[in-house]
């Protein structure tokens, strides 16, 4: 079984493509990650699986065309069964390195692709490509059927799926607290909003500044974390400074500790202006307990139970994050709890990576029988 993506660097993509490479060496199957590298190659390796390092975050033709040769030559010295897609660039390579060695191709759609030009089109259009088809929710499925014609045969809805070893409350040290605070500079006992994400102009920072710059509670500070384009984050510095809230904004870059820094939050917001395929952020806090308002678009709609789980503002209304800030904030303990509560059992019940990992297998085992799977029928 062999994965290939650009880079095994932090984020959603990554985590799902090393979770799903243990599951497979637990299960009995060789798993190969194809990147071009990143610091997940380690934890990669203490799962099972193999490395190859391959330039597949090129988006050159010409480096597109060689890797073609490389992906065959892997797959053939490997005794390959399945290729799995995870991103456009090393999908074209991954596409006709199938076809040349005669093996299946499966492909993982995380978000809807801006269509653009008829050649932006073209180049998405590998990721509905394979045999079987992963869409990460409903929103992508059918973004997929409807602009790629994927037929509903080929489809298959997988989430992604959150590891609850990490992302567990009951095991945040107070330590792990600590450790973010000083740094952080947060005044003890404020209440905290926080948004993490990369700085990118669509993830919606402007309209949480102008929120939290109208709410009536001079004590509530907020955390932007996260790192991103340098002339972006200065656009959104001389934002903070002109908002009432000025002094309780925090630019936070990194953070190795990201269940710890969920904990640090009374409240985590998604404000993207454009829907994600997904949402990571919104299912993670979730699994924290933590309280969480989202935009109501895209795959969020999917992983909040309105009122329930977290609660929905229109995309780009900062009044209306104001005022969902405030009735969040003003919440009494009993009903943070139960709702702590409600949060943590919704993921547990359908966005684990254990979830998630035996989805993706069953998908592949639909292509080639599992190797105990196969015995066994012998």
């Amino acid at each position: 079984m062999l994965q290939v993506l650009p880079r095994l660097v932090a984020g959603g993509v990554e985590r799902g493509t090393v979770d799903v490479a243990a599951a497979l060496v637990a299960a009995g199957w060789n798993a190969i990650v194809a990147s071009a590298g990143g610091p997940m190659v380690r934890e990669l390796q203490r799962a099972g699986a193999i490395h190859v390092t391959l330039p597949l975050a090129s988006k050159n033709p010409l480096v597109i065309r060689a890797n073609i040769a490389r992906l065959a030559a892997l797959i053939t010295s490997h005794n390959v069964d399945i290729v799995h897609a995870r991103s456009r660039a090393p999908a074209w390579s991954a596409r006709y390195a199938a076809k040349r060695t005669g093996r299946h191709l499966v492909t993982t759609m995380h978000n809807v692709y801006g269509e653009g030009s008829a050649l932006k089109r073209r180049y998405n259009s590998v990721m509905a490509a394979g045999e079987r088809v992963i869409a990460i929710s409903g929103f992508v499925a059918e973004h997929a059927m409807k602009v790629y014609g994927v037929a509903a045969e080929r489809l298959r809805v997988i989430p992604r799926g959150v590891d609850l070893l990490r992302f567990d409350p009951d095991r945040v040290t107070p330590d792990r607290l600590i450790a973010l605070i000083k740094p952080w500079r947060l005044p003890d006992g404020v209440p905290v909003v926080l948004l993490p994400g990369r700085l990118t102009r669509w993830k919606g920072h402007h309209t949480l500044i102008e929120a939290v710059g109208q709410l009536e509670r001079p004590d509530v500070h907020a955390v932007i974390l996260g790192s991103g384009d340098a002339r972006y984050r200065r656009e959104l510095e001389a934002a903070v400074a002109k908002s009432p809230a000025a002094t309780r904004f925090r630019f936070i870059e990194d953070c190795a500790d990201i269940a710890a820094a969920y904990m640090l939050a009374d409240v985590v917001v998604s404000a993207s202006t454009s829907p994600e395929g997904f949402g990571r952020v919104i299912v993670e806090a979730q699994a924290m307990g933590r309280q969480v308002i989202a935009t109501a678009h895209g795959g969020a709609l999917e992983t909040i139970i309105d009122g329930e789980t977290g609660w929905f503002y229109p995309p780009g209304d900062a009044a209306a994050l104001a005022n969902a800030l405030t009735y969040v904030l003003e919440q009494d303990s009993a009903t943070r709890v139960a709702m702590a509560r409600r949060e943590v059992a919704h993921v547990r019940t359908h966005f684990s990576s254990a979830l998630m990992t035996q989805r993706t297998l069953a998908v592949y085992e639909e292509l080639v029988p599992q190797p105990a799977a196969a015995t066994a029928a012998a």
